[in-house]
């Protein structure tokens, strides 16, 4: 089970943090997001064990992923943001095997709820 919170309205420029704590130990975690009438995209994932990160090229350099491993949670530090990270975030957990591209939304098992980013 993954849960999801830190979503929220700022303005073009601003900085949001996202949290996701899962219920348990996970391999990689990642997150995702979706505008209406836009598929689902990968923006960042991290592999728990050695903490690894990996972002989409639009938000390296804005956006940082981080982990806690004592709560099995990561944040994704969102700054500069523009209208065109205005999404439902996801939070996804995905096992060892059988592996694949982080950025492939079938290679991940578990799901968050999501959290709505709005960016005027």
């Amino acid at each position: 089970q993954l849960v999801e919170s830190g979503g929220g309205s700022v303005q073009a420029g601003g900085s949001l943090r996202l949290s996701c704590a899962a219920s348990g130990y996970t391999y990689s975690m990642g997150w995702f997001r979706q505008a209406p009438g836009k598929e689902r995209e990968a923006v960042a994932a991290l592999f728990t064990g050695d903490g690894s990160t990996y972002y989409h090229d639009s938000v390296k350099g804005r956006f940082t992923l981080s982990q806690d491993k004592d709560k099995d949670t990561i944040y994704l530090q969102m700054n500069s943001l523009t209208p065109e990270d205005a999404a439902m975030y996801y939070c996804a957990a995905r096992p060892r095997w059988p592996g694949g591209d982080w950025r492939l939304p079938s290679t991940y098992n578990t799901w968050g709820q999501g959290t709505q980013v709005t960016v005027s």
